[in-house]
């Protein structure tokens, strides 16, 4: 391991052991342009957040530990879904279902039934399979290796880890006790110093923004981003409080949005810690339970894609 590298990974794990040691709000931060090292983390609550932004409200839901919000508008004609999500302990309350690892993939809804405590979810990583076969160069071995699971250097399921690539840095998003944090070619070793339960990740150009920095590759450079396409956006404003943006695609012959236009809408509106493009076209879903006795978790964006794992916020 480099020294320079070792001395940034000794730094984190510092930062984290007294973090977790003292009883006040802990933020620390490690950066370093050339390895893409980077984290940024804090374990103070916050209440459910207020925004200027606000259009008409599809579906509500609120109990002492989750609230969230649907609001339905349109960016260019194409309809999208804004879900405004506050959760009061996300390491417990957020959680993942994987479709059979290896194996078979499922449709969101099927997996986001598996957990009963599920209010609301959405679709989640890229996923390896016979149709869509590419996976970064970085990745030893050969695409039928990876079928039928996510992308990722670095996989976990509820502390389980799945995949674990030693030397492939881990480009994604993690679950720990500060919240869904995100990862921008982090070595392995320093993401599971946090104790991560949860794992999502999709291609690396993924991050869309962090505090404020467009970090979209130029317009032109590539495909996924500036296509018009279905999405699933994930944003962090803070530990407690998630944005998700679906845009649906169906609407005046409209095949969705690029993430051009999307960053300038978090930009317009929002102030985030950073944005995430999530797996989207066929795959993107967002499941709802409303609030009412007996109430089952259904879809609101619906997709019969199979995929490999969904993000649920739970009671």
């Amino acid at each position: 391991m480099p020294r320079r590298f070792f001395c940034l990974l000794l730094a984190l794990l510092c930062c984290f052991g007294a973090a977790r040691a003292g009883d006040e709000t802990a933020v620390f931060t490690v950066e370093d342009s050339e390895t893409g090292f980077f984290v940024t983390d804090e374990t103070e609550d916050f209440p459910p957040a207020e925004y200027s932004f606000s259009k008409k409200q599809t579906a509500h839901y609120e109990s002492d530990t989750l609230i969230y919000t649907v609001e339905r508008f349109t960016i260019g004609g194409v309809t999208c879904l804004l879900t405004k999500i506050w959760v009061q302990d996300p390491e417990r309350q957020i959680r993942k279902v994987n479709a059979p690892w290896g194996e078979s993939l499922d449709t969101p809804l099927n997996l986001a039934r598996k957990i009963p405590e599920t209010v609301l979810a959405t679709n989640a990583s890229g996923y390896i399979t016979k149709k869509y076969p590419d996976i970064p160069d970085n990745y030893p071995g050969k695409s039928e290796d990876y079928f039928n699971t996510t992308l990722g250097s670095l996989v976990i399921t509820d502390g389980e880890v799945l995949r674990d690539l030693e030397g492939v840095p881990f480009y994604g998003l993690a679950l720990s006790s500060y919240g869904i944090t995100l990862y921008r070619g982090t070595d392995n070793r320093a993401v599971l110093a946090t104790q991560p339960t949860q794992t999502w990740a999709f291609f690396e150009p993924c991050a869309m923004q962090v505090n404020g920095e467009d970090l979209l590759p130029p317009e032109g450079t590539w495909d996924i981003a500036r296509e018009r396409h279905p999405r699933t956006i994930l944003a962090r404003v803070n530990r407690n409080n998630y944005l998700m943006l679906h845009v649906t695609g169906k609407d005046e012959g409209a095949s969705g949005l690029t993430l051009y236009r999307i960053n300038t809408f978090f930009f317009d509106h929002f102030e985030t810690e950073w944005v995430y493009n999530l797996d989207g076209g066929y795959s993107t879903a967002l499941m709802i339970r409303k609030q009412q006795k007996n109430a089952r978790l259904n879809t609101l964006v619906p997709s019969k894609q199979r995929v490999a794992d969904v993000i649920c916020f739970t009671e």
